[in-house]
């Protein structure tokens, strides 16, 4: 319970720029994959980016690429995400997420084993 904490949400202007962060209260294994995920009211949770623990590895979906870019500081437990030239369509509520025996790849919202509570962001036009 609440070992993974996501905070960075806000409101902000199409064209801003945020930063996520997912903090973890214990040691996260180097064999996990850590990723985020949005979910708008609606619709289906959708994967964002995904970073593999251990060698720093990411996949990022084709929606933000170029925009987005994942990060992870190891000492701290910590993920990031830093999101640039935000659309409206960016809108969602953001996850972080934890999962063992991944391909970030081919990471999906069944294939993860820890959650945040999700941090909102709104993009205004």
């Amino acid at each position: 319970q609440g070992l993974l904490v996501e905070s960075g949400g806000g409101l902000v202007q199409a064209g801003g720029s945020l930063r996520l962060s997912c903090d973890a209260s214990v040691r996260i294994f180097t064999t996990y994959a850590m990723g985020w995920f949005r979910q708008a009211p609606g619709k289906e949770r959708e994967f964002v980016a995904a970073i593999t623990w251990s060698g720093g590895s990411t996949y990022v979906a084709d929606s933000v690429k170029g925009r987005f870019t994942i990060s992870r500081d190891n000492a701290k437990n910590a993920m990031f995400l830093q999101m640039n030239s935000l659309k409206p369509e960016d809108t969602d509520v953001y996850y972080c997420a934890a999962a063992r025996r991944v391909d970030i790849a081919t990471m999906t919202p069944e294939k993860c084993d820890y959650w945040g509570q999700g941090t909102q962001v709104t993009v205004s036009s």
